[in-house]
């Protein structure tokens, strides 16, 4: 009669367990590869491509599609959506797990390159939420795109490889450091001082920032860009630090942009094993979650509501009718993670309702701060069919909620799909130190994350 949470290391078995290792060895290398979201969004379509997925274009060009045709599109080289396409009418609905491939990292700034006393910097500007201070003293990586004069597109990444120099923020040492230690947290490192060091060699017969113009003079010859160029950049500063396998039992996975790239990792797994679905199965990998979810890549775009409307115009159906029962008979799992619990930090959970390490995948009912602002909250009678489903197939599950009230709070995309008058639910990994340079999950908990997502799309 009384609920309990289930761990699940002592309930499942062996195969399963062999079968949670080597999941969780694939993840890993997907973690290691997809270290930003246009890398993410490159990874999703290769290995879909590899599983039979074609593009949409392909399907719009030759006026066809039929159940069971796998497609995918891309929204500007950063968000992507997957679509198994079901026997029934698309205005039925769909099952949507939806997940976002952007974290919380270091931005350079369109004017990026600095001097000072023969220290070269990239000036940044922090991406999302983080603790400022967390990111100094770190080996760090750049990844990105830039375009130079000629239009042409040149990829960077630096940092990642044994053998590729790395790059870090300074800190100030604690022999000097009695007024720094009395400031708050937010402000012992303030926003403008993260900057990168790039270099120290000045250039030769130089006497007007020498390591800048040494710095310039190394792009130039390795990338053929000038300092011009990074007017039209992107790029990102991620840490150097590879996925790895964490705990003297093996039983974690310490890496970096786990939120919510465990949740992306989960939704790609599940829907690369689905066929012949009665309800079109889709997966969402959308941008900019962690700032908002405003963007032309993000989930407020239209990019998801195009997509559905160019497949009901291949089966000519493209009204407005069929577009809104499509998107209103739809059923999601926003699949993003929450908090796990951290005995480190008991003051802001309420144990009873903060889902556990290795207890399995969390169903949240709400996130928001305070009153539940901001939040989607979830009906009862949708969250009787997730669970339904899940004890169906023995998906591993527990509550979770994402702090203590008024301790703080968050979102997800959540929202914006319940805005087309769809059923949604939070459906998400467990996280330790989430938005930290390194993030904590338990393999256990991302095996069931995958079987929850493959059941959702099996029954619901």
């Amino acid at each position: 009669m009384e609920y309990k949470r289930k761990n699940v290391w002592l309930n499942i078995d062996d195969q399963q367990k062999n079968e949670l290792e080597e999941i969780s060895k694939d993840y890993i290398d997907f973690l290691n590869v997809a270290k930003t979201e246009r890398l993410a969004t490159n990874e999703i379509i290769k290995r879909a491509q590899a599983a039979g997925f074609v593009n949409l274009e392909e399907k719009i060009n030759n006026n066809s599609i039929k159940a069971g045709d796998k497609v995918y599109t891309v929204n500007k080289n950063k968000a992507v959506a997957l679509f198994v396409i079901g026997s029934e009418d698309l205005e039925k609905g769909m099952s949507i797990v939806g997940a976002h491939t952007d974290s919380p990292r270091l931005d350079l700034k369109p004017v990026p390159l600095s001097e000072d006393t023969q220290i070269a910097y990239f000036k940044t500007h922090y991406y999302g939420g983080v603790k400022k201070y967390q990111w100094t003293t770190i080996p760090l990586a750049l990844h990105g795109v830039v375009f130079n004069k000629n239009g042409e597109k040149i990829e960077v990444a630096v940092g990642e490889n044994d053998d590729e120099p790395v790059f870090t923020i300074s800190e100030l040492l604690i022999h000097l450091s009695k007024k720094m230690m009395q400031k708050s947290a937010s402000e012992v490192i303030e926003g403008e001082q993260l900057k990168v060091i790039v270099g120290s060699i000045p250039l030769a017969d130089e006497e007007d920032n020498p390591v800048k113009k040494n710095i310039l003079k190394i792009l130039n010859e390795k990338y053929g860009i000038e300092e011009e160029d990074f007017i039209t950049a992107e790029f990102e500063v991620v840490p150097a630090i590879k996925a790895r396998n964490a705990g003297l039992d093996n039983s974690m996975i310490i890496a970096h942009g786990q939120d919510d790239r465990v949740c992306a990792y989960s939704a790609l797994n599940a829907i690369l094993k689905i066929e012949d679905p009665a309800k079109t199965a889709v997966a969402l990998f959308v941008d900019k979650e962690e700032i908002g979810s405003r963007g032309a890549t993000a989930m407020t775009s239209q990019f998801f509501e195009n997509a559905v409307l160019e497949l009901l115009n291949i089966e000519e159906k493209a009204n407005l009718i069929s577009l809104k029962r499509s998107l209103a008979n739809s059923k999601v799992l926003s699949a993003d993670v929450t908090m796990a619990y951290d005995p480190n930090f008991k003051d802001v959970s309420e144990i009873d309702n903060a889902a556990q390490f290795g207890c399995g995948v969390a169903l949240t009912k709400y996130t928001g701060s305070g009153g539940k602002g901001g939040s989607n909250d979830a009906n009862a009678e949708y969250l009787s069919e997730i669970r339904l489903a899940f004890e169906k197939d023995k998906v591993i599950y527990q509550t979770g909620e994402l702090g203590a009230v008024d301790a703080g709070g968050g979102g997800t995309i959540a929202f914006i799909l319940a805005e087309y008058g769809m059923d949604v639910v939070d459906c998400g990994t467990p996280v330790i130190s989430m938005h930290a340079p390194t993030e904590l999950v338990s393999k256990a908990d991302l095996y069931e994350t995958i079987l929850a997502y493959k059941s959702f799309y099996k029954n619901i």
